[in-house]
């Protein structure tokens, strides 16, 4: 009877129905005394009472419901301890108490439930420190104690090998952070902040690979980041405001792409950022050859009396082998810009028109390369905005040069190029050409105003703009795009990174798939083997056991986004659940309830529109990559007309469409 709007108390009845196997009340209005209207029930296995308005104190009778495998009370008004009792529940694998007014110890009797996997205890008055028994706790993946008044030493917590989900935030725990914690190499996420913790973060943290989310804030750690972060490659938001912490930012996206906020107030970091200066001592190197040659390379022509840039691959590659040594010539000569102006097979086109005319537009434009023109940050770039001359407005993304991943840019620099030669797609971000310079390495496409489906999203006034026949355009676009890249390109084009951050919107709402610093470009008589690369959140699970770039890595990502789009939020939790071994509880959730809930429901061909795009997303979704369909499918099943649905919207769950 949950996600409804019953109110009133609980009838007494219940208390005695010893037959109850499972209970589900959660998320409605319903008030009473937790300890009066609940009793002892020998066969109950599950029991959700969150999201009601119970208050009293906890029966240790629950610890006497000896199969009770789940048990959620969360964001209730209970009151009074943790009974020690519930050790005895020792089926217990989800114990949920969070977001109620629990006080004194947690009880190390906890640490008895060798099943348990989930612990909620966050946001409660519970005070003392943290048992060492909970350190035992051996198939625990998610522990959160944040927002309460816990004090003393973070535990080892040393058993607790399949830990993914750490949170104790907003505590009172002081001296410094534990070097064991980076032994648990299954956190994805990680969040110490608002503590008394001091002393300099350990380098072991940086063995967490498989982290995505840090946060460090609000503490009193001092020293430099270590070295190790640098290794941290799954790593994609990371927060070590207010602290003392000093010297160089890591070499990796996540510090690349923070925000001031998450950086700002410390003692003095630099580089890695384009809110933060250089360190004093990083020095730019200047892109070379392997034999030390330099080449400066713009490839540029005027298109339709507007001052636009030729792209091609062609003309770099014939220009640092045939113009080595430009800018050892351009150093003896003073010279800091100097530009071939070159069509796609290398000849000149046009000797009247000056290369440098352009760049130095761009630098104006920009205020060379100034933070507020920068509309975006990446993990290979910057992107800025600019204006030229002659009224035409582009984006302008300049890639890092920072010594250390210079190549890996360079490499990245390639890719886009080479991948958006000769593309043309009206959901395909417009290119129009390229700098390669000894101090600037930038790349230059059309200026798209509306800003990346993943910020819109995120958005509560843009999100509502976003309606359900526009989020239907989207899906469809993206899926065009995608088809095309597959299947009308020979050889064909993987992405490798498509998400909703790397999907732009133009002014009219229509979608452009952007980024192509990491897609390859397939040759059917060569390796398909290849480094990592994407957006955790949205890679295929294939990923995680091989390295092969195929275009069902594209498909797995498109189902991502759909999802996405039609949720509103990332659909990490109905994944997850689906990937596991009992996702019944998932099968019987109503399609209405997953739906991005700023916006009314759709109705008639919008809802089959969305019924039709929710059932593709899932089939794109198969773990299985030999399951899923190709792009081609896809875009052709979406641009069929869809029929009348069989029965009302509601009334849709997500099991009918898997």
């Amino acid at each position: 009877m949950g996600n409804n709007s019953f109110v009133g108390s609980i009838p007494k009845s219940l208390k005695n129905c010893t037959s109850l196997i499972r209970v589900r009340l959660e998320r409605n209005k319903l008030d009473g005394h937790i300890s009066e209207d609940f009793g002892i029930y020998p066969n109950l296995k599950f029991i959700d009472l969150s999201y009601n308005r119970l208050h009293g104190e906890l029966s240790q009778n629950w610890g006497h419901c000896r199969n009770l495998t789940l048990l959620k009370l969360s964001n209730n008004g209970i009151s009074g301890g943790i009974p020690p009792e519930l050790g005895k529940a020792n089926q217990l694998q989800v114990l949920d108490l969070s977001q109620n007014c629990l006080v004194g110890n947690i009880p190390k009797e906890l640490g008895a439930l060798k099943l348990l996997f989930k612990l909620k205890l966050n946001n409660n008055k519970l005070s003392g420190n943290i048992p060492t028994e909970l350190g035992m706790l051996s198939e625990l993946t998610d522990l959160s104690l944040a927002v309460n008044d816990l004090r003393g030493l973070i535990p080892e917590l040393k058993d607790c090998l399949k830990l993914q989900f750490l949170n104790l935030s907003k505590n009172r725990f002081s001296k410094s952070v534990p070097f064991q914690v980076g032994k648990l190499l299954s956190l994805q996420m990680l969040d110490l902040s608002y503590n008394l913790l001091e002393g300099e973060i350990p380098p072991e943290l940086g063995y967490l690979r498989d982290l995505e989310t840090l946060n460090l804030s609000h503490n009193e750690l001092s020293g430099s980041i270590p070295s190790t972060f640098s290794e941290m490659l799954s790593l994609t938001a990371v927060d070590i405001s207010f602290n003392k912490l000093e010297g160089p930012l890591p070499n990796n996206k996540a510090f690349s792409w923070a925000p001031v906020a998450a950086l700002t107030n410390n003692k003095g970091l630099c580089g890695n950022n384009p809110c933060f200066k250089a360190c004093p001592s990083t020095k730019i190197s200047r892109l070379s050859r392997k034999d030390g040659n330099k080449a400066i390379v713009l490839i540029a022509v005027p298109l339709s009396s507007t001052l636009v840039l030729v792209f091609v691959l062609s003309g770099v590659v014939a220009l640092v082998g045939k113009r080595a040594g430009i800018a050892d010539e351009a150093k003896e000569e003073g010279k800091d810009n100097i530009f071939a102006i070159c069509s796609y097979d290398g000849k000149v086109v046009h000797e009247s028109y000056d290369g440098k005319v352009v760049h130095e537009s761009i630098m104006a434009a920009t205020e060379r390369f100034s933070s507020k023109h920068c509309i975006g940050v990446g993990g290979c770039g910057t992107v800025y905005k600019a204006e030229l001359p002659t009224g035409q407005v582009v984006a302008v993304k300049k890639l890092h040069q920072h010594e250390g991943i210079e190549m890996s840019n360079l490499k990245a620099f390639t890719s886009e190029i080479c991948a958006l030669t000769k593309t043309r797609h009206r959901n395909i971000v417009k290119f129009h050409g390229f700098c390669l310079h000894a101090q600037y390495l930038y790349l230059v496409y059309e200026f798209l105003g509306g800003g990346s489906l993943g910020k819109i999203l995120q958005e509560k006034v843009k999100a509502e703009e976003l309606k359900w026949i526009t989020r239907i355009n989207v899906v469809k676009g993206v899926a065009s795009a995608l088809t095309y890249m597959h299947h009308d390109r020979s050889p064909p084009i993987v992405h490798r990174d498509i998400s909703s951050n790397n999907i732009l919107m133009d002014s009219e709402q229509v979608a452009h798939i952007s980024d192509f610093g990491t897609a390859r470009i397939l040759k059917l008589d060569s390796t398909r083997w290849t480094s990592f690369a994407g957006t955790l959140g949205y890679l295929a699970p294939e990923l995680a056991d091989s390295m092969e770039a195929n275009e069902k890595c594209d498909v797995y990502s498109f189902g991502v986004v759909s999802l996405e789009v039609i949720m509103g939020r990332h659909p990490g939790d109905i994944i997850l659940s689906l990937s596991t071994s009992t996702p019944s509880a998932t099968y019987e959730i109503l399609l209405k309830d997953t739906l991005d809930q700023r916006l009314p429901p759709p109705t008639n061909k919008e809802a089959a529109e969305v019924v039709s795009i929710v059932k593709l997303a899932f089939a794109c979704l198969h773990a299985n990559p030999g399951s899923r369909p190709t792009m081609q499918q896809v875009s052709q099943k979406l641009s069929m007309k869809v029929k009348a649905l069989w029965k009302p919207f509601r009334m849709f769950t997500l099991g009918e469409l898997l």
